[in-house]
């Protein structure tokens, strides 16, 4: 699959992280590597100047509270298979993820819960995508989540202070 041309950069990302931010960790913690983006958010947790949520496989339980808080720009990590080499990331704007065919298995709940909140407050929300490499059932992130997990962590502190 190509995403060229709706893959964006991190630079990309960096620099729309304006105004209150929010990032929105999804994973479940019970498919290996599918994991990745709740334990890059329970790392990132009360460590950044910016709002973080590990909502696990459930972001509509957040709905609410993410309304109340009415970030100006919302980053939803999650892993998701865009055709890359385990470990790869890619930046998403929300516009794009109807139009791109990814696969995860929380595709239907990334695109209602970005339809809700954007039905509810403008805000500018894209997705930071991890290529999975193992998403069956078990415990343990492959090596290359891993080290993408760390890599992105220490983004978040230096972009994010």
């Amino acid at each position: 699959m190509q995403l060229s041309r709706n893959s964006l950069s991190l630079e990309y990302l960096a620099a729309h992280l304006k105004g209150k931010v929010l990032i929105l960790g999804i994973g479940n913690t019970l498919k290996n590597d599918d994991a990745a983006g709740s334990i890059l958010a329970s790392r990132l947790k009360e460590k950044l100047s910016c709002l973080v949520y590990d909502v696990g496989a459930s972001p509509e339980n957040y709905l609410g509270k993410i309304i109340k808080d009415k970030p100006n720009t919302i980053v939803i990590v999650d892993a998701v298979d865009f055709g890359a080499k385990p470990g790869e990331s890619a930046v998403i704007e929300a516009s794009d993820i109807k139009t791109t065919n990814l696969f995860s298995t929380h595709n239907a709940s990334i695109s209602l819960t970005i339809n809700y909140l954007l039905n509810h407050f403008e805000a500018n929300i894209m997705l930071l995508a991890i290529q999975p490499k193992d998403i069956g059932f078990g415990d343990k992130l492959s090596p290359e989540i891993t080290e993408t997990i760390t890599k992105l962590e220490h983004w978040f502190y230096e972009t994010i202070r």
